[in-house]
């Protein structure tokens, strides 16, 4: 593979002054923070590859490293060993450069001024907060800015038709004057973002925003595509999920595998809580291929959650521009509701997230096996436990705290109504069979990274 064995680079836009302090915690003297902004670094510059393994990444680049260097006009940071697709003739590329810029300065920002003071016994809406400063400090919360981001969530290993629908209703929201919020990787992600860059194009709207929220869990096989043009690593995947709801005013899920479904889980589970009265616009959308993918999903969630829960979604197959005429309609609703009852365009304060949501499920084989799959448990709680079990085996899948959680101890037990398992059980094996897992399986046979009891 080709390495670029020495560069040195400057961050952009932010971080151009740091304090000794800080530069000493990303040195190795903090080896911790050093190894993360490290691997962030290294996902950010694999960028376009095809590799979603994150332990295969690392074992490729195993001697890949990043040093911050201080100097009397701010720092240097000295690349070694890095993936040389990220550089053109030697330079590095301006696009990956910024995101390594983004990287560092959320990593600082999370160590020096949340991870600091956050205590495990936080309140929801102190976690709130935390979203709020982080997203703030990035630049990403913009005041007096009428409501127009719509989040697109999706697989990043899907075929080449689905990517292209996906591609084309971004076309159609960006000619609507839309902007774009995804998991900032390649595959449903980048479709949007690509096709609403050139809808902006098209209607001379130059400041066109493509938002990408990631976090260091999933960065690795996530890569930030080239159309980010604002990147934030939150810190953990709950903060992550909840960032997208506080930013967004309309969803759109695109087909995915269990990544997707775990993000819908975390949707439903804060639409079903009954202090939610007013939630978000959400449309399943995609080509006419995917007509049985969604009778498959909408049957899934009607076994889990009951016939009602359809009514927090609607489904449209094809018609790219239906799709953005509801998204354009559902933004101009949420406008007028948040006008009518003053709250901030940029940051959904009403929306009320349980605090089970909120922090973090480390995905053990103990807190697998302790999850509570129980069918008369109420709604939002019994969605929020289903959140937790495919965030899980995501883990098992791509993550590299969950895969050597699984080659150390086997597969994950889940545990449940007999019913519910076997609804996901049969929505898992569809997944498998359709290579909707994991990224570039190509003939080899995906091994399942948990196991249902019963």
């Amino acid at each position: 593979m080709n390495k670029i064995q020495h560069t040195a680079i400057r961050p952009l836009r932010t971080l151009n002054l740091l304090s000794r302090e800080e530069i000493l915690r990303l040195s190795h003297s903090r080896e911790d923070l050093h190894r993360l902004f490290r691997d962030c670094a290294l996902a950010i510059l694999n960028t376009d590859s095809q590799q979603d393994d994150a332990e295969e990444i690392f074992k490729q680049f195993a001697d890949f490293d990043i040093k911050l260097i201080p100097q009397a006009r701010g720092i240097m940071l000295e690349l070694h060993n890095a993936p040389a697709q990220s550089f053109v003739d030697g330079k590095i590329i301006r696009g990956i450069q910024e995101h390594i810029s983004s990287a560092l300065r959320d990593i600082l920002y999370t160590d020096f001024k949340i991870l600091a003071f956050q205590s495990e016994l936080a309140s929801s809406a102190q976690l709130t907060d935390i979203v709020f400063h982080i997203l703030r400090n990035a630049g990403v919360i913009k005041p007096n800015i009428t409501p127009n981001l719509v989040v697109c969530w999706g697989g990043h290993s899907i075929p080449r038709e689905e990517y292209d629908y996906a591609k084309h209703v971004g076309y159609e929201l960006g000619l609507r004057g839309l902007d774009i919020i995804t998991g900032c990787g390649i595959g449903a992600m980048k479709g949007p973002m690509k096709g609403a860059a050139v809808g902006h194009a098209k209607q001379q709207i130059k400041d066109g925003r493509y938002i990408g929220i990631t976090e260091p869990g999933i960065i690795a096989s996530e890569s930030p595509n080239a159309i980010v043009n604002e990147l934030v690593i939150m810190p953990d995947i709950e903060k992550r999920l909840e960032a997208f709801v506080r930013l967004g005013h309309s969803i759109i899920v695109f087909p995915g595998g269990v990544g997707t479904v775990e993000e819908i889980f975390y949707l439903l589970s804060i639409l079903l809580h009954p202090d939610n009265s007013q939630g978000l616009p959400l449309v399943f959308a995609g080509p006419e291929s995917c007509r049985e993918y969604f009778n498959i999903l909408d049957k899934f969630l009607r076994q889990c959650l009951g016939d009602e829960i359809s009514e927090f979604y609607e489904i449209i197959i094809g018609q790219p521009d239906k799709v953005a005429k509801t998204m354009r309609d559902a933004v101009d609703n949420v406008h007028q509701y948040r006008h009518e009852t003053q709250d901030a365009y940029y940051f959904n304060w009403q929306l009320h997230i349980d605090p089970m949501l909120q922090h973090p499920f480390s995905p053990t084989h103990e807190n697998m096996a302790a999850l509570r799959l129980d069918r008369d448990m109420p709604k939002h709680e019994l969605a929020s436990q289903l959140r937790a079990a495919f965030s899980g085996i995501v883990a098992g899948n791509v993550k590299t705290f969950g895969i050597r959680e699984v080659a150390e101890h086997g597969p994950y037990q889940i545990n449940g109504d007999p019913q519910l398992l076997s609804a996901i059980d049969d929505l898992l094996r569809i997944f498998v069979r359709e290579q909707r897992m994991k990224l570039g399986q190509g003939e080899k046979e995906y091994k399942p990274c948990y196991q249902l009891a019963n």
